[in-house]
């Protein structure tokens, strides 16, 4: 095997004697620690790890803490902009952000499949590392288990993550109070549609990659700049639309955004008419919405700025003292519709 370009390491596993996951290598014997030696605890280079228990002891300081725990099938493994490893380190090192929360250690559980090349497992596994590097946080400990071939999809991945709450704010739908400005991170719908023209074989004039990114360091800035952050949410499946109308229902308020001030980059907008999708309902594993105070909005997109590589934040509505939960989506034309959930899944596994 060549060496990984981001490392300049090689697998030490000896992929020449064992190319693919074999049942074997869940079974608990010297395979299965040879993999976990070899190929976790090489990636990761935690001292918990090589401890070798099934739990790990952490000191996370003083302040509340935040749990969260979430499962990543992605089909395909690969993708433009990212992997399976890389979704599974930023998915929880996002949702533990949405709390307000300075993410610090993770959990991950792999179940391989039986075929599995373990040159792809090594690439799993730094990519994880780097997205772990990059957030700020420990991978501490972990599990694998091997299921028969034709029982899984390549690998599944289950993390869990653990940060520490250290300010006073308590971020959640029940702090939007009408008046809130919402600020969107970015463009949307890259994700959704880099998922699906890879698992189709589409291709289009420009390659449309994954906007798939740890975004707790902007949160984070958010916080420590003084910024009264009433409710964060990140817009995965579902896409923005979704995300608004949870947070309608749940805040039981109306809530009003402009289909102008929401970026969709031409490409990705191109596809969704191709494909017959609404880029609002589309997902995306970088992108979150923030609920502020208005006095703060200005000071938010500032902030949000400096940690923007490609793309830009946005005010796109606002919380109103109008009644009635629901969310109203004023459209390019002037016209206005109720946005809802869909009825069914328009993406699946992309995540």
């Amino acid at each position: 095997m060549s060496s990984d370009d981001r490392s300049g390491l090689s697998c030490p596993l000896p992929i020449s004697d064992y190319p693919h996951i074999l049942l074997a290598h869940g079974g608990g014997g010297r395979l299965m620690h040879n993999l976990i030696e070899k190929i976790f605890i090489a990636a990761f280079g935690e001292e918990n790890l090589e401890s070798g228990h099934d739990g790990a002891v952490i000191n996370p300081g003083s302040g509340r803490l935040a749990f969260t725990t979430d499962s990543y099938v992605v089909n395909p493994l690969f993708f433009p902009g990212g992997d399976i490893g890389t979704l599974a380190v930023y998915g929880t090192v996002n949702d533990l952000a949405m709390c307000g929360a300075r993410p610090k250690y993770l959990s991950v559980g792999f179940i391989l499949e039986e075929g599995l090349p373990t040159e792809s497992l090594w690439r799993i596994a730094l990519s994880m590392r780097d997205a772990a590097d990059e957030a700020g946080v420990k991978i501490v400990t972990g599990d694998t288990k091997v299921v028969e071939k034709g029982k899984g999809h390549g690998v599944y991945i289950n993390t869990a993550g653990i940060g520490v709450i250290d300010h006073d704010l308590n971020i959640g739908p029940e702090s939007v109070i009408p008046g809130d400005v919402i600020i969107l991170s970015g463009d949307i719908g890259r994700h959704g549609i880099a998922i699906m023209a890879e698992r189709e074989g589409l291709s289009f004039e420009t390659e449309i990659k994954s906007d798939c990114a740890q975004v707790a360091n902007s949160v984070m800035k958010l916080i420590d700049g003084g910024i009264e952050v009433h409710c964060l949410r990140d817009l995965t499946r579902g896409g923005l639309a979704t995300t608004m109308v949870e947070i309608s229902r749940s805040s039981e308020a109306r809530i009003e955004i402009k289909e102008s001030l929401i970026q969709v980059r031409e490409e990705v907008r191109g596809a969704c008419e191709i494909l017959g999708f609404d880029p609002l309902y589309v997902a995306n594993e970088g992108r979150f919405a923030a609920f502020v105070r208005e006095k703060d909005a200005e000071k938010a997109l500032e902030i949000m700025r400096v940690k923007a590589a490609d793309h830009e934040p946005c005010i796109i509505g606002k919380v109103t003292a109008a009644a009635g939960k629901m969310v109203i989506l004023k459209s390019m034309i002037g016209s206005e519709r109720i946005l809802d959930m869909l009825s069914g899944e328009q993406l699946p596994r992309i995540c």
